[in-house]
């Protein structure tokens, strides 16, 4: 082994400090241990969620962009342009369907706003029924997920309260999901439910095999005792969905988190959740692919 893992994460804490060619020198040399980890398994693949980057594309603008830089995998998120919501006939979703089959690129699943904190129980029940909604339009396109939110702690109401609400509610919509075929995955987000400990509280209710957790790559991974502490609490929870931002910007230390990530021989889809806009799209889905490759030798 080139490099030992207290090595590897100095060199990720400082990559945020150096300029891109030298941040990707380091990175090249980094992936190292990541690539060993990794052997010639199967593993982790590269991918979009349209926020942000692709809000603006239609469909078939979005897959050739997908085609053209490599992130062979998208998720796609509501009241974006490409127009896949509820509300399509079903020749629509076949249509959806038959765009992606004639492609490389693989429909994901879907990024919903879907959330279970709302004291009010008729909102919470909409909520229910919209992410079953959801679940019938991702099976009909193709997709394999939804993606909903907890996603948040409701002031004045005790916590538990709160925490046990949204696990029967994801109970709930888990459930439906396995009857299609389809993960639901509980974004890491929200006030206070971002944070990893009440996550993990949030799935002790939410037991349904079928519910599981999308790593949203927050500053609150590093709270507490780190990143590795925080993992290790929902590990044994990941769906096939992590959600990163660029891998060259910020101070997260994704190299951390692809080594944890190799460590569980994860074969999910790393997904670019892109904040900045550049001027060419592709551009900089291609940088970020290349990028990913070198962190991970894939």
């Amino acid at each position: 082994m080139v490099m030992n893992r207290r090595g590897f994460v100095r060199q990720a804490a400082a990559l945020g400090a150096m300029p891109l060619v030298e941040r990707l020198a380091q990175q090249a040399m980094a992936q190292t241990e990541t690539a060993t980890q990794f052997g010639n398994e199967p593993s982790m693949t590269f991918g979009l969620v349209t926020y942000l980057w692709g809000k603006d594309m239609d469909l078939p603008t979005l897959i050739r962009a997908c085609e053209q830089s490599g992130l062979l995998g998208i998720e796609l998120r509501t009241e974006h342009r490409h127009g896949v919501e509820p509300e399509l006939s079903k020749a629509e979703r076949s249509e959806v369907r038959r765009r992606f089959q004639d492609s490389p690129t693989t429909l994901v699943g879907y990024g919903s706003n879907a959330q279970f904190h709302d004291p009010d129980p008729a909102q919470l029940q909409a909520n229910i029924e919209r992410t079953k909604a959801y679940v019938q339009l991702m099976h009909d396109c193709g997709g394999t997920g939804v993606k909903v939110k907890p996603n948040q702690l409701v002031d004045g109401v005790p916590h538990e309260q709160t925490i046990t609400q949204i696990g029967r509610a994801l109970n709930e919509v888990a459930a439906y999901g396995a009857r299609y075929g389809q993960q639901i995955r509980v974004e890491v987000h929200g006030q206070g439910t971002s944070e990893l400990p009440i996550m993990q509280a949030i799935l002790a209710i939410a037991d349904h095999p079928n519910a599981t957790i999308c790593w949203n790559s927050n500053g609150s991974d590093l709270h507490g005792q780190g990143l590795r502490h925080n993992f290790n609490l929902v590990k044994d929870r990941l769906g096939s969905t992590v959600h990163v931002r660029e891998l060259n910007s910020g101070d997260y230390p994704y190299a951390e988190l692809l080594g944890l990530l190799a460590e569980l021989r994860y074969q999910g889809w790393i997904l670019l959740e892109g904040r900045t806009e550049p001027a060419d799209r592709v551009s900089a889905m291609t940088e970020q692919r290349a990028m990913f490759a070198r962190l991970t030798g894939r």
